[in-house]
C-alpha cells in the first residue's frame, strides 16, 4: 500500500500543506515529477481527501464552544435522519458525529458570548426533532488538537 517515500511525503505534506510540489519533493529528497505522481496517486486512491483551510473561529469573535450530546427518540423511525439534516443546518455546528450506546449523536457548537449561546440554544438547539435527552458540556480548553497522522 504506502511505501517509506509514500509516508514521508504524507509526513511533510501534513505538516505544511502549502509546500509547493516542488519543496515537498525537497523536503522528501526525492523529484519533483515523483512527488507530484506520488501525490496524485495518493489523491486518486482515497488516501488524501482535501486540503482544507484551518480557520481560527475565536479569532472571529467566537468565544464558546459546547458539545451537546443527545438522545434521540428512538420510536420514531426517522429520528435519526430528521435530527441530522436539521442539525446540518444550523450554521453554528461545526461538527456532528453519531455514536452507539447511550449517546446518539454529539454536537460541536460554536457561539459568540453567553448571551449569543443562550439565543442559539433555546431558538435552534432545543427546536432540533426527535430529543429525548440533552447534555451539555462547555469546553474549558484544548488541550490537544492533532489531525496529523502517525504516518
Amino acid at each position: 500500500m504506502l511505501n517509506d517515500i509514500d509516508r514521508r511525503i504524507l509526513r511533510h505534506f501534513q505538516a505544511d500543506p502549502s509546500l509547493s510540489t516542488a519543496e515537498l519533493a525537497d523536503r522528501c529528497r526525492i523529484a519533483p515529477g515523483t512527488c507530484w505522481r506520488r501525490l496524485e496517486r495518493m489523491q486518486e486512491s482515497g488516501i488524501i481527501l482535501a486540503q482544507e483551510a484551518v480557520i481560527d473561529w475565536a479569532a472571529l469573535g467566537y468565544a464558546v464552544e459546547v458539545s451537546l450530546r443527545f438522545t434521540l427518540d428512538k420510536t420514531q423511525p426517522r429520528a435519526f435522519d430528521d435530527f441530522i439534516a436539521a442539525a446540518r443546518a444550523v450554521p453554528e455546528v461545526l461538527e456532528i458525529q453519531s455514536f452507539l450506546g447511550r449517546v446518539d449523536v454529539r454536537l460541536s457548537v460554536i457561539a459568540r458570548d453567553m448571551a449569543d449561546y443562550q439565543r442559539l440554544y433555546r431558538d435552534r438547539i432545543l427546536t432540533l426533532p426527535h430529543i429525548a435527552d440533552i447534555e451539555s458540556l462547555m469546553h474549558i480548553a484544548r488541550v490537544k488538537r492533532d489531525e496529523a497522522l502517525p504516518v
